[in-house]
């Protein structure tokens, strides 16, 4: 989601709300987990106490982190938060400033599970090759971060959507995974220099797109894989299963788990029906809708999303535009279904599920937009507030994603060390 092209991003650049940051960050004195309440680069390598993450449901912002603050977090139950930072965002030796990060950072000083990705975005130049000056601009990047989170996140994504954010021909030609595995190489040896008696921090590769299509089962990716499969430091890999029916997650789970070793695992950092709910933005909306808001029986699904979140619709007809709609209601349950799935399979670490509307999702919306705006468990944009000002509920996802929530998640989150 949310790709950019060589660090200008293709849709607007949203602001870091600096009283959301300040929500979070206020938050983050606390150190009742025993978390360290500076940044993880100066605490020990010793074993901590805790477990490994296994089928959590986490909250996910993207690069995003406006809107996610504690008391919506508490509000579904959430004791994971997973976010991405763009790293041409990374700059002046200040990483634990960006925004994504230094909410990741306060949200761990709060107690929670961390997730944080790292996206590179090279869809209008070349990759740059190991032992390039270019290559060493983006490690210098890396190692900011590095500073910044090693020890302290739980775990650190090796990519974002890297299929997405790069150039096909550099995947053809081997440039993408010489990059990415020069990367990871790097990371490793980083946390293992800096922590040699184990570290918090875990790391997988991530995150593969598209499987349902058996044309992207090609080479890099296949090379992907084998790489993750072959060093031991790697825990697994990230998928972002965005698909047009719940069957077609199963493309990616046949396709991922033989090709890693038993004892690996995956993480599930985005996953949605947008690709349904885009191929409906031009039905009619439903007639319980229409004849409540006064419109025409004609009205497109997509002018009403458009409508809703310039004049936010009372709480009954949103739920009626979703509920009624025969695309959309009778997959009410894809939540709990996806997550039952990914459970059954012994092998998930963390699922995450995006959690609040971010302005970016309604800006310029039309019919051919990205409806990222149906999966937010809080309808913040497009329906107006409960009575006690809390943001709308989705009426399909925020009770079951609270449902999932399990005690072991819960905070404070001790997820103990790794060998590195």
């Amino acid at each position: 989601m949310a790709h950019e092209r060589d660090g200008a991003p293709t849709r607007r650049r949203v602001l870091w709300s600096m009283s959301a940051a300040g929500a979070l960050l206020a938050a983050g004195c606390s150190t009742s987990d025993g978390r360290p309440a500076g940044n993880g680069g100066t605490q020990s390598g010793s074993p901590a106490p805790g477990h490994a993450p296994a089928g959590v449901l986490a909250a996910n912002f993207n690069e995003d982190p406006r809107g996610t603050t504690l008391d919506r977090l508490k509000g579904v139950q959430a004791g994971w938060v997973r976010g991405f930072v763009p790293m041409p965002e990374v700059r002046d030796g200040h990483a634990d400033r960006q925004r994504g990060i230094a909410a990741l950072l306060a949200a761990g000083r709060a107690g929670y599970g961390t997730v944080l990705s790292l996206k590179f975005p090279f869809t209008r130049r070349p990759l740059p090759a190991p032992g390039s000056a270019a290559m060493d601009t983006e490690l210098n990047r890396v190692d900011q971060v590095l500073d910044a989170t090693l020890g302290t996140v739980d775990i650190l994504g090796i990519g974002n959507e890297p299929f997405l954010e790069s150039r096909a021909d550099d995947r053809r030609r081997g440039r993408f995974n010489a990059f990415y595995e020069a990367l990871a190489r790097h990371i490793v040896e980083r946390r293992r220099k800096r922590f040699p008696d184990g570290c918090r921090t875990r790391l997988y590769m991530g995150a593969l797109n598209d499987l349902e299509n058996p044309a992207t089962h090609d080479a890099a990716h296949a090379r992907w894989l084998t790489f993750v499969h072959d060093t031991h430091e790697i825990e697994g890999v990230d998928i972002h299963p965005h698909v047009a029916a719940i069957e077609d997650t199963e493309a990616f789970l046949r396709y991922v788990l033989p090709r890693l070793r038993p004892e690996q695992r995956f993480l599930a950092t985005e996953f949605s029906l947008v690709r349904l709910w885009k191929r409906h933005l031009k039905d009619r909306v439903p007639a319980s809708f229409a004849h409540s808001r006064g419109i025409p029986a004609d009205t497109p699904v997509w002018r009403a999303l458009r409508d809703a979140a310039a004049h936010p619709l009372p709480q009954a007809d949103w739920q009626r535009l979703l509920l009624d709609s025969a695309w959309f209601g009778p997959h009410r349950n894809f939540l709990t279904h996806q997550m039952q799935r990914f459970r059954a399979t012994g092998r998930l670490t963390v699922a995450a599920y995006g959690v609040v509307q971010g302005p970016v999702m309604v800006h310029d919306f039309g019919p051919t937009s990205q409806p990222w705006l149906l999966n937010s468990v809080y309808s913040n944009l497009t329906a107006q507030p409960s009575a006690d000002g809390t943001p709308a509920p989705n009426p399909a996802w925020y009770d079951e994603f609270r449902a999932l929530q399990r005690a072991e998640d819960r905070l404070p989150v001790r997820t103990g060390t790794v060998p590195t």
